[in-house]
């Protein structure tokens, strides 16, 4: 049994300007959503109407970055507020590992119900295993261990169970009834609502698709996808204000990661999903809360997906034990007008690690089949069975792969050889050059040494988290 005592001092309830209670928390995830795959960010042809209306009421994120530019890593990063490569979620299909607390396990104490709904993707969605959501502290949890689309088959607490419709709309579907139990019982909850799109293959709905009649086949699919999410995300925040609870609701949407390569859209950013430059980490992301923030807003300073379990413990007053590192900050003061900035940069490492195929789609296949049978697969990766094992120590002074240091508007990037080691360094201006496109390095000799030392420090500090350090 976790000690949540390791990481967090349970604290009084926020008192808010029209309750006494904490505020229920929303957190909801695209999969693999480009920033400028959203019509308020300027998209010449997808349609979502109900995003853009949230964008234009709630608070508006521009500088919003994915921990990594994949998806399991970012996801891991929701759940802990510390960077993936801490607890060993390198890259996709990586589990996160059961020594960590997450944002559900650090909100239960403070009463709080807490559910998940969607794509896991952080270890297995059967009930043996070490890290499922329900392991990680969910109380319910109707999830896919990856990407799904239409007709899904999603466990339900560990039970294969086949849903009909657009995945988008199932999983809004299952959150919705778990959100009317909390307001039924009036009880805080938290309700992590991670959709399966718009991750290919991308199979919209006809109706989806025929939106985008004029446009060749993969970007009907491509855009329906995103269209049917909309829908989907308008019917939950919908509901919200059917149950007279937004008010005192927390919603929090953004992608995973940056624009695919091709169909999606980086806004002009440079690069794509799994690069280190902006277009693999700058997501679209947006917030409402109602009872503290009634006019509209937009955040230039820029955020990161670990920033979400600090602000959150922040709202609901749940403080931090600082001797667990955390690479995320409270947003609130900036959200508050406190401060145009924030207290630390921005850092990513991409060490190149491959991904770990999760075909999600066969195995809850496999798994149905198998419960009928009266049988439970024992198959110890579909499990991640090994899931909080720590491998031999890594380097504290070679840091493989590509990583990158946000202070801003500088953004430094390393990039070590994995084969000999050598080491390249690019500068980058984003104030004034967001394609990323001319390298300043010569240009900035007092900047360079401070900022390569930061994130060489910052490295070897992850680092000491992988080995195992922070654990007890």
């Amino acid at each position: 049994m976790k000690i949540l005592t390791t990481l967090f001092i349970l604290g009084t309830c926020l008192t808010q300007a029209v309750t006494t209670t904490p505020p229920n928390i929303v957190l909801v995830m695209a999969d693999d959503q480009g920033w400028g795959d959203m019509a308020y960010n300027g998209h010449p042809e997808v349609k979502t109407p109900n995003f853009d209306a949230m964008a234009k009421a709630g608070v508006r994120f521009d500088q919003f970055h994915a921990a990594a530019p994949v998806c399991s890593p970012t996801r891991g990063s929701v759940m802990t507020g510390r960077t993936p490569n801490r607890y060993g979620v390198f890259s996709w299909g990586h589990p996160i590992r059961p020594q960590e607390i997450t944002i559900a396990e650090a909100l239960k104490p403070a009463g709080y119900r807490t559910g998940h709904f969607g794509k896991w993707h952080l270890g297995s969605v059967q009930a043996a295993s070490p890290v499922s959501p329900g392991a990680s502290g969910f109380d319910e949890w109707v999830s896919a261990p990856n990407f799904f689309d239409l007709d899904p088959i999603l466990s339900v607490k560990g039970k294969a169970t086949e849903f009909k419709g657009d995945s988008s709309d199932v999983t809004a579907a299952v959150a919705i009834d778990f959100i009317r139990d909390c307001a039924k019982e009036k009880k805080p909850f938290l309700a992590v609502v991670w959709f399966g799109s718009p991750h290919s293959p991308h199979q919209a709905l006809e109706k989806d698709a025929a939106l985008y009649a004029d446009l060749p086949k993969a970007k009907q699919h491509f855009y329906g996808e995103i269209t049917a999410m909309d829908r989907a995300f308008g019917k939950l925040r919908d509901e919200l204000r059917a149950l007279d609870i937004e008010q005192d609701t927390v919603l929090w949407y953004c992608s995973d990661n940056g624009a695919l390569p091709k169909i999606g859209s980086s806004g002009g950013r440079r690069g794509n999903k799994s690069k280190i430059y902006e277009g693999g980490l700058l997501v679209p992301a947006l917030l409402e809360w109602p009872a503290q923030f009634s006019e509209p807003k937009v955040v230039t300073t820029p955020c990161i997906t670990s920033d979400i379990l600090p602000t959150v413990l922040d709202i609901a007053d749940v403080p931090l034990d600082p001797s667990r590192a955390l690479d995320g900050e409270s947003l609130l003061p900036l959200l508050k007008g406190e401060t145009q900035k924030r207290t630390k940069p921005l850092g990513f490492w991409d060490n190149g690690a491959r991904g770990i195929a999760t075909p999600s789609e066969a195995w809850m296949r496999d798994l149905l089949a198998s419960q009928k049978r009266g049988e439970e697969p024992n198959d110890p990766l579909r499990l991640a069975a090994e899931a909080g094992k720590i491998g031999a120590p890594v380097s504290l002074n070679a840091f493989p792969g590509h990583s990158a240091w946000l202070d801003w508007p500088w953004k430094l990037h390393r990039i070590e050889d994995m084969k000999t080691g050598e080491v390249e360094w690019e500068l980058y201006d984003l104030s004034a050059d967001p394609e990323e496109s001319r390298v300043l390095f010569a240009e900035q000799p007092e900047r360079v040494p401070q900022m390569q030392e930061a994130l060489e420090n910052w490295l070897e500090s992850v680092a000491r988290s992988l080995n195992g350090e922070d654990y007890p």
